[in-house]
């Protein structure tokens, strides 16, 4: 999650008693089977989630999750027994309605989360806290006072029932405290539905009063000789330990190890074939109605879903097999637009069958229980040998490291798991280790086999061109391998066959394909290593929970593979896979090897110019404000801004702040106002210090002395890499400050770095992909595009064109490709709205082709919800039939856009696989660095600058070639310099 997203997290299980007590007893025509609660259930998610802007919620959630209880014992029994003892027995009735909700949760197409021994409540604080450390607002639906502890200025809650926010003052108004003292008031006023002790004779409001004198129950316990009152005085005194207890138990878990990420509750489309099943399944008509109506599905074509007899017969416990919820109806006939055999419909989160699980229900044959108690641990050579064997015979192989460190380039290997066919798997620990693991006490746990003969043993298969290796993320698994010595082929990734298949359909990690695909949730790693300060690294989990959690990643890996595997071939996208996404893996993983050199002393100097830069701006904002401030703070700066100044624009954001947005903040100084110009120049030279001077001397490698970033390979919809670790992509080059940046990275000495960029390949697309004339012409000529275009548009000649006029045609002619509006454009250009909005116009009567490409492209989305690059990747946009019209917009401008970024992506992608085949075959000791959007970087010897540059323009200018005979030229801008700004 990210700044500005929405997180809705639904109390499930207070939902399920609200909606039993709030209607009376219903059951099912057709069998009587009781389905009340499931009725009330399923009637408040649906008004929930399409009525969210409906409400003094006032916002429609990016991410969305349901969490339940999952049993009554947790790990507050272990605390005080008594915990929750005197409740009593759920109604009869109710109980075989808790497996149909998590089925309808299911139904509505809506993550179903809850964790054996933690509590509903545990959760909802976790992912409440991790959303909120993201820098995203959270809305917690539900009233429970047990929750209210969380409320902040970025986590509300939301009353459905009585549509009522409830935000900080809301909590102070109803129990005297502010959330942050709601522990310690539930601590001492106990609470008799969960038989939490409390302190007997202490209400909410004594609480309060004694918390607003005392400050915190532990001030209070300390001193509670002080109270007047006796009998309080005595209650307090006899029973401090109770309420110490009593804090244990109401103080909710933030650090839950979670099995699920809140990166995996982006809320999708509403599955209309799925819900629609299931809503007739339990005979809500008018549900049915409405909800066939809002997908846009015909509901007499949808067969009513089979729900499992177990499923409503048992009561909900940790034996209840509710988990899938994935029983199909019988599938409506296919569109005419339907993939062929039997392959993931074209559009499948709206219409024809669900995406893809018809054809994975079909294969399931394929795949093999999980069994965790099934899997080996190798201790000795002999067992090794026989595994060994066994993939040298299977030819396939799918295999994981455990590893001390997610940097693949400091880590150390724990262990490796294998898997020969599904079900059939096994790990091999190495580096465990007892007690601390330190010189005074531990050491290595005994039965291990050597390291050294471990990976002299596995060298052979895993070099062995006969065998096929598949890993999940298979490029660290190649960097830890190379540096014991181990040169990994042939490959297959399942994350990135999931990447081609799904780009854009939500997470290719594994626990998400494993959920999606295999209706099984692996064990969590931190359900091994624990989270915060007292997480520890794997060499010290057990070595019989090591092979559960690893020897099921090995075996999850082969069976996610046997099951997307052959969709490539189904979907026609084979292609993408073999050319632009496995060939990469090893070329990215020698880039991030290589590194590249950073000079510490010019970063330390850029640190000090930006931090005198940066204080020379805070006086000027204390001049122009009148007073000195936190100029940090949002809160102070909007209250100078508009509280105190009157500036325009002005807007409070929930909390009751103003909003002091870097865009508000731009459009401001855009208008001429001094303060807030230099409050976005401050925030701009403080970001480039902290993320950048101050940050990335942390980033070198104590071993080689480089900065190694990370690519991520399957991070975007439309194929660009991203960069991590240190993020090397985002370095703004606009202006002079982020150009010093790139001064710090260096050659070696008796080297040159060598940039090697693209010129305008977006645009270059643009014109093949939309047949312009005019710009495939002015590209063929070498004439200057932006001063072409803006003769086209405003009749001025190219010879002595003024600048003003070129900037404004260049702002179109990129902002055209991201679907720029006339609000955007004139921010851009400091102009006014109609002027823009009457450039754009211009600029699509000149060229009439551009304007048709959009709509053929949006219109081509909407049908089979994806567009294509020139090469064949596909990205998906499952929201742009959406009813709400932002998110529609949002996602018709993202079509627009991905074939054009979409195609230069692949097309440096096709120069990366192909440039160091090139390179060795001129035989020039060449090495690429770093890919930065359009540009790559190497790094050579000073003799071979000359004999290089050209046989890189010639692979990058020619990278298209043979696939796509592009009817415009590709231009490659290259020069040597001795660090990354001279060469740029």
């Amino acid at each position: 999650m990210k700044k500005g997203d929405h997180l809705f997290l639904v109390d499930g299980s207070g939902y399920i008693f609200r909606a039993y007590h709030a209607l009376p007893p219903l059951t099912r025509k057709s069998d009587g089977l009781p389905v009340g609660a499931v009725s009330g259930f399923c009637n408040m998610l649906w008004k929930l989630l399409r009525e969210a802007r409906d409400t003094s919620v006032r916002d429609t959630p990016t991410h969305f999750a349901v969490i339940f209880d999952y049993s009554s014992h947790t790990f507050r029994k272990e605390i005080y027994p008594e915990y929750k003892a005197n409740r009593s027995a759920p109604p009869e009735d109710l109980i075989p309605q808790f497996g149909l909700i998590r089925q309808a949760t299911k139904a509505f197409n809506l993550p179903c989360i809850e964790k054996d021994g933690y509590e509903a409540d545990d959760l909802i604080a976790t992912y409440a806290r991790q959303a909120e450390a993201a820098g995203a607002e959270v809305t917690i639906i539900s009233s429970d006072k047990d929750l209210m502890q969380l409320v902040t200025p970025m986590v509300t809650m939301y009353d459905s029932m009585k549509d009522k926010q409830i935000r900080i003052p809301d909590v102070i108004e109803k129990w005297g405290v502010p959330p942050e003292k709601m522990i310690d008031l539930q601590a001492m006023t106990g609470d008799s539905t969960d038989n939490v002790p409390g302190i007997p004779g202490i209400g909410p409001k004594t609480a309060a009063q004694l918390l607003e004198e005392f400050g915190d129950l532990d001030t209070l316990l300390a001193r509670a000789g002080e109270i007047k009152q006796q009998k309080r005085r005595e209650n307090i005194i006899q029973y401090a330990e109770q309420a110490r207890i009593s804090r244990q138990l109401v103080t909710l878990k933030t650090d839950t190890p979670v099995d699920v990420g809140i990166e995996d509750f982006s809320l999708e489309p509403q599955n209309g074939p799925k819900l629609v099943a299931f809503l007739k399944a339990m005979e809500f008509n008018a549900l049915t109605r409405r909800a066939a109506e809002a997908t846009g599905v015909e509901a007499s074509e949808i067969e009513p879903a089979n729900v499992p007899i177990q499923a409503v017969a048992e009561a909900h416990g940790p034996d209840l097999d509710i988990a899938s919820g994935d029983d199909l109806p019988n599938p409506p006939k296919p569109a005419a637009s339907a993939a062929p055999n039997g392959a993931k419909p074209a559009f499948g989160n709206v219409e024809g069958t669900p995406a893809g699980l018809v054809k994975a229900r079909t294969d399931q044959a394929l795949a093999a229980k999980i069994d965790r108690s099934s899997y080996a641990t190798i201790r000795d050579v002999a067992a090794l040998q026989v595994w060994i064997d066994e993939a040298m015979a299977s030819g396939v192989i799918a295999f994981d490291t455990e590893t001390t460190s997610a940097d693949p380039m400091q880590t150390e290997v724990v262990g490796l798991s294998l898997a020969t066919r599904p079900g059939r798997a096994a790990y091999i620990p190495i580096n465990h280790v007892s007690g601390d693991g330190d010189l005074l006490g531990g050491g290595l746990v005994e039965h291990q086999i050597p390291e050294r003969e471990v990976f002299r043993m596995l060298k052979p298969l895993l070099e062995d061109a006969s065998v096929l290796k598949i890993a999940h993320s298979m490029k660290y698994e190649w960097l830890v391998m190379h540096r014991y010595g181990i040169d990994l082929h042939p490959l297959d990734d399942t994350m990135l066959i999931s990447y081609v298949l799904d780009a854009g359909e939500g997470s290719h990690s594994m626990d998400s394909l494993c959920d999606r695909w295999l209706g099984h949730k692996p064990l969590a790693h931190k359900e091994l290593i624990g989270s915060g300060k007292s997480s520890v690294t794997f060499d010290k989990v057990s070595i019989e929970r090591a092979t559960e959690y690893a020897a099921e990643d090995a075996d999850v890996t082969l069976q996610l593979w046997r099951l997307l595997k052959p969709r490539l071939v189904a979907d026609g996208l084979m292609s993408v896979y073999e050319r632009l996404e496995r060939p990469l893996i090893p070329v990215l993983a020698r880039m991030e090897e290589r590194g590249i050199s950073v000079d510490r002393q010019i970063l330390s100097r850029l640190s000090g110019d930006l931090a005198q830069s940066a204080a020379a701006i805070e006086e000027d904002i204390y001049r122009l404000a009148g007073e000195k401030i936190n100029i940090g703070s949002p809160k102070q700066m909007g209250d100078i801004l508009f509280g105190k100044m009157g500036l325009p624009g002005g807007s409070k954001t929930k909390t009751g702040q103003w909003s002091t947005s870097a865009q508000l903040l731009e459009d401001l100084a855009a208008e001429g106002h001094e303060l807030p110009r230099k409050i976005v120049d401050w925030r701009q030279l403080t970001k480039l210090k902290s993320t950048y001077t101050d940050a990335l001397p942390g980033y070198i490698n104590p071993r080689t002395k480089r900065v190694h970033t990370s690519y991520a390979m399957a991070a975007t919809s439309t194929g660009r890499l991203s960069s991590s670790e240190p993020n090397l992509q985002n370095i703004p080059v606009r202006t002079s400050e982020g150009r010093k940046i790139r001064t710090a990275f260096i050659a070696e000495p008796g080297n040159k770095l060598i940039s090697a960029d693209y010129s305008q390949i977006e645009l270059r697309v643009l014109a093949h992909v939309a047949e312009i004339p005019q710009l495939t012409q002015a590209f063929a000529d070498g004439i200057d595009i932006h001063a072409m275009t803006a003769s086209e548009m405003f009749g001025v000649p190219v010879k002595d064109m003024p600048s003003e006029v070129r900037r404004r045609a260049k702002a179109i002619n990129f902002g055209i490709i991201y679907g720029i509006s006339a609000f955007g454009l004139a921010n851009q250009l400091s102009i006014p709205r109609e002027e823009a909005g009457q450039y754009i116009r211009t600029y699509f009567d000149r060229f009439p082709g551009i304007k048709d490409y959009m709509e053929a492209t949006k219109a081509f989305a909407r049908q089979h919800g994806y567009v294509e690059t020139i090469f064949g990747r596909r990205a998906h946009y499952p929201e742009i039939r959406s009813s709400n019209p932002t998110h529609r917009a949002f996602n018709e401008r993202a079509a627009i856009n991905a074939p054009i970024q979409g195609s230069a992506a692949d097309i440096i992608r096709r120069a990366m696989v192909r440039m160091e085949p090139a390179l060795n075959e001129a035989k020039l000791s060449a090495r690429m660095l770093l890919q930065v959007h359009d540009e790559l970087i190497f790094e050579t010897a000073d003799e071979e600058v000359e004999a290089t540059i050209p046989v890189i323009r010639h692979v990058m200018e020619n990278a298209a070639m043979p696939a796509v005979s592009l009817s415009v030229p590709l231009h490659v801008d290259a020069r040597a310099a001795h660090n990354w700004d001279e060469a740029h």
